[in-house]
């Protein structure tokens, strides 16, 4: 034989007995002579033969793999995130299946297509930024497939979940901001109708309510929150009659673009305009000043969605069962913000 995938077939066909036989005695079934579990074993060794583990686990009900939808695979929580689920899964003999969206509709829709297809035992899922239908969601439900959502959640499906609280986290932040002496805070905000996104612009507006400042609808400025997102609200800032003296960005790849065009401009950061963000990506421990921003604990968020799914997977669980959990989320104060030395 010279193929280059061998099967239970080709061994079968070679020794002439049924490939059902094969499979025992690659399994040392008692009930196959010992001489007949040599043979098929030497001959196994020598053709290097590798079990079908997919075929197996799909014909026992299970794929023992978990499908994985995130915005973006290069963002450092998204990746912690997975290298969490990776460490828990792993340790049950489960493998991930990684999907990324790019933030769009059309291929989160196909990426839980491809997953379906693929037979998961489940989907953990982070929505796209172009997601506002759930409908594609549903389908999972209504399938009998696990599913379970982590940072971005879709509200109105009864999925697990596990989220950080980020209308506190964003509190925490502007409260900081606040501490410090600024006052014309302006929040460089995310897609509203992203869960997050809009506890994070309450967050903001709780902290500056309990400071006594109204805030008015131009200090408020949703934007892409990628360097070129942060770049125009940064511009935008400067047109308003009561310039800013800080921006919040609802992330760090806004607030670094706040704080590039903040320097064409010729401003000292903190001293002329104070800066944060949300996420803690890696680079925000490395600007000069360095970043203040939250830190969202993704590798702690990944771990417990991969036990939470181990939970319902081992009590065969209705989906109702699955928890809905709030991670407290960890403001890192750095030299961004920090006027009062």
């Amino acid at each position: 034989m010279k193929k280059q995938h061998i099967t239970i077939h080709d061994i079968a066909r070679e020794l002439n007995i049924s490939a059902s036989t094969v499979s025992r005695a690659l399994h040392n079934h008692p009930r196959i002579s010992q001489s007949t579990r040599d043979a098929v074993q030497q001959l196994a060794t020598s053709y290097n033969y590798q079990p079908n583990v997919m075929a197996s686990s799909l014909r026992k009900g299970q794929s023992r793999t978990v499908g994985v939808i995130v915005p973006r695979i290069n963002r450092n929580f998204f990746a912690n995130v997975i290298g969490g689920m990776e460490e828990v899964l792993a340790a049950s003999d489960y493998h991930l299946m990684i999907c990324q969206t790019h933030e769009q509709l059309e291929n989160e829709i196909s990426a839980i297509k491809t997953l379906v297809n693929a037979r998961v035992d489940a989907i953990i899922l982070s929505i796209s930024l172009e997601t506002t239908d759930k409908e594609h969601i549903q389908t999972l439900i209504d399938k009998g497939i696990h599913l379970f959502f982590f940072d971005r959640i879709f509200e109105g499906i009864n999925a697990g979940s596990v989220v950080i609280d980020d209308r506190l986290g964003a509190y925490m932040n502007v409260k900081h901001l606040l501490e410090q002496g600024y006052r014309n805070i302006m929040h460089v905000a995310g897609a509203d109708h992203i869960t997050i996104f809009r506890a994070r612009k309450e967050g903001y507006i709780d902290a500056m309510a309990e400071a006594g400042i109204d805030v008015p609808p131009g200090w408020i400025m949703e934007r892409s929150l990628i360097q070129e997102g942060g770049e125009s609200a940064f511009l935008k800032g400067l047109e308003l009659s009561t310039k800013p003296d800080a921006y919040f960005c609802a992330g760090d790849f806004a607030a670094l673009g706040v704080m590039q065009a903040a320097r064409k401009r010729g401003l000292t950061i903190p001293d002329d305009l104070g800066i944060s963000g949300f996420a803690n990506e890696p680079f925000t421990a490395f600007l000069n000043p360095s970043l203040t921003t939250v830190d969202q604990r993704g590798g702690e968020m990944g771990k417990i969605v991969a036990e939470m799914f181990l939970q319902c997977a081992e009590r065969s669980s209705e989906q109702a069962d699955c928890e809905k959990i709030v991670l407290k989320p960890e403001l890192i104060v750095r030299n961004s913000s920090i006027l009062n030395k």
